[in-house]
């Protein structure tokens, strides 16, 4: 039987890669220490998804230790490995969270990830290692796209002149793509410290030719999404709508763009990689134009598709470093596996969503 490594295990992202490769007959071994409820609260907590996958997937095997303890991941590696794949989901996801504690930022998203590396290079290289970035290493850059003002969102111009012209080569039609820059732009501490991972696992690939992929997300989203103001988009606005609570627009007049790509597709987009890895590869992931939405359209679809109201106000503060216009250009993804496709549309995403949370 086949054997895998899930991180973040009780998360969004983990917690529906338990699930995929449990229908794929694999043995499933998870580390989720419940940080997210550190991070966030309550509301953060992710031990209702641990114990779900312990009661529905018989070969998962929930372990609780941290990351950034080196002896214990080496230990862990020793005693459960090796393993066929990796799938590293367990982060820090918050920009605002970081900046109250970039000690802890950094432990988690960096050295917590250079642990689990290290410990696969030593005992399992062969393994399929999986690393879930974010697309925040682009930091700011993407705003200084030329933009142009709709009536509901901010789109991108790419026919008005670029004061950036290394930019251009970063962003068409489909959206933001693997060619943009990291460099010159605020990142936010989160941001920083994706980035060292993000590139430390590109270097295991390209130097130590293991087999690792590094994936760009921008809002993965899903009906199991412990979601807070702080961290998950479009189920936190979901949930307002659904329980009367007030929901705080930051900036940008409410027409930030977000593409919205479901937990399925994106676990789906790891097994693809997992059966054709290319060391050391980055690809820019999620769910592009046809899934990208500003928070005023939302508003306005809960309302119109959903009979949900939401209560909302707007501040002219917008969170430091955060993208106006992003969604993801897949072509890179898609050429690569043209077997994979998006199978969940914005609407179904939030009908589900709407359902796990009612």
């Amino acid at each position: 039987m086949k054997k895998a490594l899930v991180t973040g295990s009780g998360g969004l992202i983990g917690s529906e890669t338990v699930r995929f490769l449990t229908e794929k007959d694999y043995s499933i071994e998870g580390i989720d220490n419940n940080m997210r409820k550190y991070f966030f609260g309550e509301k953060g907590d992710t031990e209702a998804n641990t114990r779900w996958l312990s009661d529905n997937c018989g070969r998962f095997y929930p372990h609780y230790f941290d990351i950034r303890d080196q002896k214990a991941i080496e230990a862990f590696f020793k005693e459960k490995g090796p393993f066929d794949l990796i799938v590293h989901t367990a982060a820090q996801p918050s920009h605002d969270w970081a900046a109250k504690e970039p000690l802890t930022d950094f432990g988690v998203n960096a050295v917590g990830t250079l642990n689990l590396l290290e410990g696969a290079r030593q005992y399992c290289p062969e393994a399929t290692f999986i690393f879930t970035s974010t697309n925040k290493v682009y930091g700011d850059a993407p705003n200084d796209v030329p933009l142009k003002e709709l009536e509901t969102r901010w789109e991108y111009d790419l026919d008005a002149p670029f004061q950036r012209p290394e930019l251009k080569r970063g962003v068409s039609s489909e959206g933001i793509n693997e060619e943009m820059t990291i460099d010159r732009s605020k990142h936010s501490i989160f941001g920083a410290s994706k980035v060292a991972a993000d590139v430390m696992v590109q270097e295991y690939g390209r130097y130590f030719g293991m087999p690792t992929g590094i994936f760009r997300g921008g809002c993965l989203t899903g009906p199991q999404h412990s979601a807070v103001e702080l961290h998950g988009f479009l189920t936190y606005i979901v949930e307002c709508a659904l329980k009367g609570k007030h929901y705080t627009i930051f900036g940008y007049k409410g027409k930030q763009v977000r593409d919205q790509i479901h937990s399925f597709d994106v676990a789906n987009a790891f097994w693809h990689f997992h059966q054709n890895p290319r060391p050391g590869e980055v690809y820019n992931l999620g769910g592009g134009r046809e899934n990208a939405v500003s928070i005023l359209e939302v508003k306005k679809l809960l309302k119109d598709r959903f009979g949900l109201v939401l209560d909302s106000s707007l501040t002219d503060q917008n969170r430091s470093g955060d993208h106006i216009c992003y969604y993801s250009d897949m072509g890179k993804f898609k050429s690569h596996y043209p077997q994979w496709q998006i199978t969940k549309p914005l609407e179904q995403i939030i009908a589900e969503i709407i359902g796990a949370k009612k």
